[in-house]
């Protein structure tokens, strides 16, 4: 999908203010819901991906599960809110020995594990909405020892509220963020 793009700075597949956040990927949802609702939090438009069970509610990108995305960018970044349920995100990446790898985290596992194929992990949410910033290059090097050539599918799974995923060069200070990858937060009264 991307792979054809110019890519440097960052790079969003989603943004809840957008008007067809989900333009580019796939719902699919039993038992629970996806909607767009106004967040109390940051009185804002944000994604919300609901469900009894994390592995049936969920959406993947791209759409068409033929295609990848082809992101050579290193830096995932997502902006989710801790709903105080369980909570999992897996991304699909290529690697020097073109072999396919997923990182799923998750905030019902304890321990990592490395498989061939799969790296799970575990994730720590604070309260409220959350920055998860993770480094593919690196996490590649560390489970498997081949490095990082691009993303290939990215599921999120319930349960969340999402802002944005977006995928950057490298790691930008609050200051060097355009607004609209911020996360403003109402003034206190």
């Amino acid at each position: 999908m991307f792979r054809n793009t110019f890519q440097s700075g960052f790079l969003s597949i989603l943004y809840s203010l957008g008007s067809t956040p989900l333009e580019i990927w796939q719902a699919n949802v039993r038992n629970g819901h996806i909607k767009r609702i106004t967040d109390e939090d940051i009185a804002s438009s944000v994604l919300e991906i609901s469900a009894a069970n994390v592995s049936t509610t969920y959406v993947s990108c791209p759409a068409d599960k033929a295609k990848t995305l082809g992101i050579k960018l290193p830096f995932l970044v997502m902006i989710v809110k801790n709903m105080q349920k369980f909570f999992s995100f897996e991304v699909q990446v290529l690697d020097d020995k073109n072999v396919r790898r997923r990182f799923r985290a998750s905030n019902y596992q304890a321990n990592t594990r490395v498989k061939p194929f799969i790296c799970t992990m575990p994730m720590r949410l604070d309260e409220g909405w959350n920055q998860i910033q993770f480094n593919l290059a690196d996490f590649t090097r560390r489970a498997y020892g081949t490095n990082y050539i691009e993303t290939l599918r990215m599921q999120i799974h319930a349960n969340c509220r999402i802002r944005r995923v977006y995928f950057s060069d490298r790691l930008y200070s609050e200051e060097e963020l355009p607004p609209e990858f911020k996360l403003f937060l109402p003034a206190q009264k």
